[in-house]
């Protein structure tokens, strides 16, 4: 393989992106490359359009091509109701599912003492300073179903106990080692319905 043919560069950068191998993405630039105007040219434009206007919300993590995000800025939404992501991806999962009208906040990852991932590498500040802002009348932790969700679960419960807010968790639906970005939206939309205090 050599580096400096576009092809196969271009082929190593698609492999890299989820759920594309190298045969998938090797497909996929053939694809692109039999009608470049058509398929690849307006895609480059869109990769870089995306990369110079999309940013993190100041509010909650979510991304956007505005600041704040469009679901920050929409006031038909339940602003009382802040519901705790890992990341994007489990944000944008739910919405596919319109399972919450609330708020949301981007963690930006779960705890794990394995990874050297500890509090201070999360978003938890911004969201206790949302909180202590006021008119958020339940928190809704809705992070993964592994041991590094629930210790990261365990621990937001300890630090927003004494702010005297219900907690609540996702039940039924969400299988222990599930990842909320591959489930199916009745599925989420079951464990948000279902939720109990922690």
């Amino acid at each position: 393989m050599d580096p400096h043919d576009p092809i196969e560069h271009l082929v190593g950068l698609l492999a890299k992106l989820p759920g594309l191998g190298r045969r998938s993405a090797r497909r996929a630039v053939l694809r692109m490359l039999m009608k470049p105007e058509v398929q690849m040219l307006p895609l480059a434009e869109a990769l870089r359009a995306a990369a110079a206007a999309v940013k993190p919300c100041g509010i909650c993590g979510n991304l956007d091509a505005e600041d704040p995000c469009r679901i920050c800025r929409d006031h038909t939404r339940e602003r009382g109701l802040i519901c705790v992501v890992e990341g994007v991806a489990e944000l944008w999962a739910l919405e596919r599912a319109h399972a919450h009208r609330g708020l949301y906040h981007v963690l930006g990852g779960t705890l794990s003492a394995l990874g050297g991932v500890g509090p201070e590498d999360l978003s938890v500040q911004p969201l206790l300073a949302r909180i202590a802002e006021g008119g958020v009348d339940e928190v809704i932790l809705a992070l993964p179903a592994t041991v590094d969700g629930a210790a990261t679960a365990h621990y937001l419960t300890d630090r927003l106990r004494p702010l005297d807010l219900p907690v609540t968790r996702l039940a039924q639906g969400v299988p222990m080692g599930g990842a909320l970005d591959v489930l199916d939206e009745g599925t989420l939309a079951a464990a948000l319905r279902a939720r109990r205090a922690v």
